[in-house]
C-alpha cells in the first residue's frame, strides 16, 4: 500500500491486515501508532506515515502505549524480496547489526556501507543503526516487563553498549525510564488480577522461561503447522508434547552467545476477546484477523532474545501475509478451492538453516538424523524431557567418518562456499547447493523454501526458471507466493510426495472432488526433496 489516502483509509477502518505493513504518527499527540489502534482516528491533516517504527522513531514520535506498534508482525514484503533492502532487513532481524555493526551488515551483503545505508534511508526512513535499535528497544521493553533481571543487566542482555544509552533510548522511544515502564507493567497485571500480556509482549518469567506471545497477522492454521513439525521431530533435538489439539512444540537452539529450548503451545481455542463497541477492534480482539502463538524461552544467555524469537517466528511463518497469498492463490481453479478449505496455511520456515540442510540432505525418517544427534551433536548440561542434544554444526560433520553427501555439504557450509545465513542471496545459494554432488536441484530447491525462507520457491523461480514452458506458466501465475500453492497442493494429494515441481495442472480443478479424503491425512506422507519425514 503505497498511497498515503489508502493508508489512512486502512487507519480509518482499524484495518489489522496492514499491521507491521506502515505506520502512522500523529503530530499533535506526538505518538506514533499501527493501523489497527483502537484510539479515535485522528484527522488525515494530523498524520503522518511510515515504513518502518525505526523511521518513526528517528522523526521525533514515541510508540503508543495503547497498541505498541513495535510488536506487530514483520512485514511480508522482506521475506518475498531478494534485493539488497530485504537481505538486509532479514539480517537485522538476526541481530547482525547488533553483533558485527554496519561494517559487518555490508560485507554480508557485498556493498559498502554507505550504499547500505543510503538504500535503507531512501526505502525505510531509517539506516541500519536505527533500524537495529528499535529492535533492541523493543527487546528492552519485553524484558522489563517479562523479567525480574537488574536493569543494569537487562541493558546489555538488550544489546545496548551503555547504561546511559539505554535509559535515553527507553526515555525517547516508551516515554518513561526503564523503571517507570516495569511499574506501569506490574500495575497493569495487579489490576487485571492475574499476568496479561500485549500481542507480542510478555508476561512475568514463569519457571518454564520467558514467556512471550508471537503475533501474527490474518487466519492462521495452526493444526496442519504442527502436524507438519511434529512428523518431522528429530528425537534428542525435537519433541511434540501432548494430544491433537493441545500440544506443545519443543525443540533446542545453538544460538550466538549460548544455546536455548523454545517451546511453543497448540492453542486449545480462539485467541480473541470480546470486540469493544462502536466498531472499535483492539488488536487482541481480532479472531480470524490476527492472534499469537504462546512461546516460552530459556536462553543461556538472554543477549541471545530476540535472535530466538526471531527464529521461532521463521520456523511458524509468523510474518507471512495471508491476505495476499489468498488473493492471489485463489483466483487460481486448481488452488482457489484448496485455499479456501484452508485459510492461512503456512510455509514452515527452519529455526536452523544449517541444520535443516544436513537434515535434506541425510534423508531418511527423523531416527536416522537422531543417530547423527548423538553421535556428533552437544549434550545438553541437563536432558530436558525427550531433549538431550544441540544439533551438530557443519564443522564437527566434516570428518572422513562422516557419510557422503552430507560430509560435502558440510564442508561446503563450514567453509563459506555454501551461504544459508538469514540474508543469504537465494538464487546463489541454490545453485550453489544443486552442484554439490549428492545434493541435486530438489533438495536445493526444497531447501531453499524452507532454510531460506522463500515464499516464492519451487518452480516460479531459481532453478526452476528453465523447466518447460507450461509448467513456468503454471507457477507464474503464483507469483509470489509459490512455497504456498506447494504446500496447499501436498495437502489435497495433488503434488507427489518430494515433488516441488507442479507441471501441467490444467487437470488438477476436475481432479479436486476425487481426492477430498486425502486432504484430511496431514502431511505424514508430504514431502521433502531426499525423503520425506526428516526435514
Amino acid at each position: 500500500m503505497r498511497d498515503d489516502d489508502a493508508r489512512y483509509e486502512a487507519v480509518s477502518s482499524r484495518d489489522a491486515r496492514f499491521d507491521g505493513e506502515f505506520f502512522f504518527a500523529v503530530v499533535t499527540t506526538g505518538i506514533y501508532c499501527r493501523p489497527s489502534c483502537p484510539a479515535v482516528t485522528p484527522k488525515r491533516v494530523n498524520v503522518r506515515f511510515f515504513v518502518s517504527a525505526a523511521a518513526a522513531q528517528a522523526a521525533g514520535f514515541r510508540a503508543c502505549r495503547r497498541c505498541r506498534p513495535d510488536a506487530v508482525p514483520g512485514s511480508a514484503e522482506w521475506n518475498v524480496r531478494a534485493d539488497l533492502v530485504g537481505r538486509a532487513m532479514r539480517f537485522i532481524g538476526d541481530g547482525v547489526v547488533d553483533r558485527e555493526g554496519v561494517g559487518g551488515l555490508a560485507r554480508r551483503l557485498g556493498y559498502s556501507a554507505r550504499q547500505v545505508q543510503r538504500q535503507l534511508t531512501a526505502e525505510l526512513g531509517a539506516g541500519p543503526v536505527a533500524l537495529a535499535r528499535a529492535r533492541r528497544a523493543h527487546t528492552a521493553r519485553v524484558l522489563l516487563q517479562t523479567t525480574d533481571l537488574p536493569v543494569t543487566e537487562l541493558a546489555f542482555a538488550a544489546g545496548f553498549a551503555s547504561i546511559r544509552q539505554f535509559n535515553d533510548t527507553m526515555r525517547e522511544i516508551y516515554a518513561g525510564t526503564p523503571s517507570e515502564l516495569r511499574a506501569a507493567a506490574a500495575g497493569r497485571r495487579g489490576r487485571a488480577g492475574a499476568p496479561s500480556q500485549g500481542a507480542g509482549g510478555g508476561s512475568r518469567s514463569a519457571p518454564g522461561g520467558i514467556a512471550l506471545r508471537l503475533a501474527y497477522r490474518g487466519p492462521y492454521a495452526t493444526a496442519e503447522i504442527f502436524d507438519f513439525l511434529q512428523v518431522r521431530a528429530v528425537p534428542g533435538v525435537e519433541e511434540v508434547r501432548g494430544s491433537h489439539g493441545i500440544r506443545t512444540y519443543r525443540r533446542t537452539l545453538r544460538l550466538t552467545y549460548g544455546s536455548g529450548i523454545a517451546e511453543v503451545d497448540e492453542p486449545t481455542g480462539p485467541r480473541t476477546r470480546k470486540r469493544p463497541p462502536a466498531g472499535l477492534v483492539c488488536p487482541a480482539a481480532r479472531g480470524a484477523d490476527g492472534g499469537w502463538l504462546e512461546c516460552r524461552l530459556r536462553l543461556t544467555d538472554l543477549r541471545d532474545l530476540s535472535t530466538a524469537v526471531q527464529r521461532m517466528r521463521r520456523l511458524f511463518d509468523l510474518d507471512a501475509d495471508p491476505y495476499a497469498v489468498a488473493e492471489r492463490l485463489g483466483a487460481d481453479p486448481a488452488l482457489g478451492p484448496l485455499v479456501a478449505e484452508r485459510p492461512g496455511l503456512r510455509s514452515p520456515g527452519a529455526a536452523d538453516p544449517e541444520e535443516l540442510a544436513v537434515r535434506i540432505v541425510l534423508g531418511g525418517p527423523p531416527a536416522r538424523a537422531a543417530e547423527l544427534v548423538r553421535a556428533y551433536g552437544k549434550p545438553l548440561d541437563a536432558v530436558d524431557g525427550g531433549l538431550t542434544h544441540l544439533f551438530p554444526t557443519p564443522g564437527e560433520l566434516t570428518g572422513e567418518e562422516v557419510a557422503e553427501p552430507v560430509r560435502t555439504l558440510c564442508t561446503a557450509l563450514a567453509d563459506g562456499t555454501v551461504v544459508l545465513d538469514a540474508g543469504a542471496d537465494r538464487y546463489a545459494a541454490e545453485r550453489a547447493l544443486a552442484a554439490l554432488p549428492g545434493v541435486g536441484a530438489k533438495a536445493a530447491a526444497y531447501i531453499r523454501m524452507r532454510a531460506l525462507g522463500d515464499p516464492d520457491s519451487g518452480d516460479s523461480g531459481g532453478a526452476g526458471e528453465g523447466g518447460p514452458a507450461g509448467e513456468r506458466a503454471v507457477a507464474g501465475a503464483w507469483r509470489p507466493w509459490g512455497a504456498y500453492a506447494v504446500h496447499h497442493l501436498w495437502r489435497a494429494g495433488l503434488l507427489p510426495a518430494g515433488e516441488l515441481s507442479v507441471g501441467e495442472l490444467s487437470g488438477c480443478a476436475g481432479a479436486l472432488p476425487g481426492r477430498a479424503e486425502e486432504a484430511g491425512r496431514g502431511w505424514e506422507a508430504a514431502p521433502v526433496a531426499v525423503a520425506a519425514p526428516v526435514g
